[in-house]
């Protein structure tokens, strides 16, 4: 390799700089940077995967987190040659994991531009400097289809968190600002979630994205413990076992970010409803490589062997964007079928746009949601009257108080299971991913009690859905492995199946087009819809249908 001059283009690497970006200057050539280098897998069978998911749990064989780094994970070979070109372009090695196809890579901004072919500038946008490329990667034509993504050289954020706090009344004191809101565990019984079960033995991952300054240092978000200790006293509720986890340098990082409210609404309801399980909270800088990394380090952890997983970041699809982003957090979500880990995903709020500032008049899906192996999770309004009688619509309080995101992906087909979904065509005029799948409980109006700051406050958002489906799955997870001892992992196919007819109950009211523009686009109806999916769960009937 060391004599080789001939480089071509990393397929799907291109960047382009976003809508009024402001060019500050070249990026400072000796500054120390990381990188993640993703590997061609061994195997890897997106058809094997689905096939999988149509199988009932109790019939699937799923790979151990062993058996996968040996049947699907990255060829020793080829690391050897990522070695061999880091030795020859001032790079160290910083970290190989077989299991994830990861090479981690340390070097000078200058070296890196070399070894990479791309020029690094500091870039202004949105009110913050970040380090940033457009163009495509370079690679020695030696690793051409050996390696299949490079991420972190550009650091900008790719993501947004999904959540909603509910907007202030004029005059209303704390305590009447809580009307209209829900205790998580009133959400669970009004929902049928299963009894007995609280997700023991089970462990929830749940990724968390930090912001980060321009040496790529995080600076927030994350949770107090003081915080979680007095909601679960508050709900009675037994605090389960929860752990923070550094990815890429991410930390918890709390007092310094609006994203806070995030962190603890997704543990606080996660707990809420699997206090029995463990919670181990990824963090990662809020970065290409530190958002593939996090959902890869939950998905390969193999001490702490998390079953279900919870996402509540995410952004419009963009056909602009880098499509090796999307390539790599796919992929990672894809494993985790491969082995029995479910990964729920929030849909978004800001409706059908799916985007607030600078909306460019489009529907968009948002992602990772729109990857066909996540369980995506919608919004709805939810209301109770006092003699138990349930109210729900599509979430959409307008601009101002968001709405449930969903729509068709212009960047993923249709699935086989969505295949008599009667999903509507894409924006690109082609058959597409339809999201989300599930829905639940988001408006902040209707939202979740959550203690945050030494307060008790009201938050919504699909970044609750998400969660919530987490805990049931936990829940559920404790159940079949008693039963037949298998989780329920990827269960996209079985949940659109004939046979799951009646485990929804079918949100037929609403829309969500965000801005009234699209002319209510995606509005819900009978079967599934673009704004609800299949409807809200009747957690026990999911149980009997996934444990069957």
């Amino acid at each position: 390799m060391a004599s080789s001059t001939t480089r071509v283009t990393l397929a799907n690497s291109a960047r382009k700089l976003p809508k009024g970006a402001k060019l500050v200057g070249a990026a400072d050539p000796k500054q120390e940077i990381e990188i993640s280098v993703r590997l061609r897998a061994k195997r890897a069978d997106d058809e094997a995967m689905m096939a999988l998911g149509a199988q009932p749990p109790r019939e699937r064989q799923y790979l151990s987190r062993t058996e996968f780094a040996e049947q699907m994970g990255a060829d020793t070979a080829d690391v050897a040659k990522i070695d061999d070109f880091a030795h020859h372009n001032d790079l160290n090695v910083k970290s190989v994991h077989l299991a994830s196809r990861t090479v981690k890579l340390t070097g000078t901004v200058k070296a890196m531009a070399a070894a990479f072919g791309v020029k690094l500038n500091k870039v202004r946008h949105d009110g913050a400097t970040y380090r940033m490329r457009k163009g495509s990667v370079q690679i020695p034509a030696e690793l051409e289809g050996i390696v299949v993504g490079v991420h972190g050289l550009d650091n900008r954020p790719v993501a947004q968190p999904h959540f909603r706090r509910k907007p202030p009344r004029k005059g209303a004191t704390a305590r009447a600002g809580q009307g209209g809101s829900f205790a998580v565990e009133e959400i669970a019984k009004l929902y049928n979630f299963p009894g007995g079960e609280t997700g023991a033995g089970q462990c929830i991952a749940i990724i968390e994205l930090n912001d980060i300054d321009n040496k790529g240092h995080p600076t927030g978000a994350g949770y107090k413990t003081s915080d979680l200790k007095t909601f679960f006293k508050k709900a009675g509720i037994p605090m389960p076992q929860i752990a923070p986890a550094s990815v890429d340098g991410g930390a918890n990082k709390p007092g310094h970010s609006e994203a806070d409210g995030e962190v603890v609404l997704d543990i606080e309801v996660a707990g809420a409803i699997a206090p029995g399980a463990k919670i181990v909270v990824y963090f990662a800088p809020n970065t290409t490589n530190g958002f593939i990394d996090a959902v890869k380090a939950a998905v390969h952890d193999n001490a702490r062997k998390p079953s279900v997983i919870s996402i509540s970041w995410g952004g419009p699809e963009d056909p602009e964007s880098s499509q090796q982003f999307v390539d790599g957090l796919n992929e990672a979500i894809r494993d985790a079928a491969a082995m029995g880990v479910t990964v729920c995903v929030a849909s978004g709020d800001n409706g059908s746009a799916d985007m607030a500032d600078g909306w460019d008049g489009k529907p968009h899906a948002d992602f990772p949601a729109s990857s066909p192996f996540a369980l995506a999770c919608g919004g709805t309004n939810l209301r109770a009257s006092s003699n138990g009688a349930i109210t729900e619509v599509v979430w959409n309080g307008g601009p101002q108080d968001g709405a449930g995101g969903g729509g068709v992906s212009v960047m993923f087909a249709e699935p086989k299971y969505q295949a008599n979904a009667h999903v509507p065509k894409s924006p690109a005029h082609r058959s597409g991913r339809g999201v989300p799948d599930v829905a639940g409980d988001a408006d902040p109006a209707t939202g979740y009690q959550i203690f945050l700051n030494g307060v008790m406050t009201t938050i919504g958002g699909t970044s609750a859905v998400a969660p919530l489906m987490a805990g049931l799955i936990a829940r559920i997870n404790e159940a079949t492995t008693k039963k037949f001892g298998k989780t329920v992992g990827f269960i996209n196919p079985l949940i659109y199946a004939s046979h799951a007819q009646g485990v929804f109950r079918d949100i037929t009211d609403g829309n969500n087009d965000i801005t009234g523009s699209l002319h209510g686009m995606y509005k819900a109806g009978p079967g599934w819809d673009a704004c609800s999916g299949l409807g809200v769960p009747n957690g026990a009937a999911l149980q009997n249908l996934l444990a069957a």
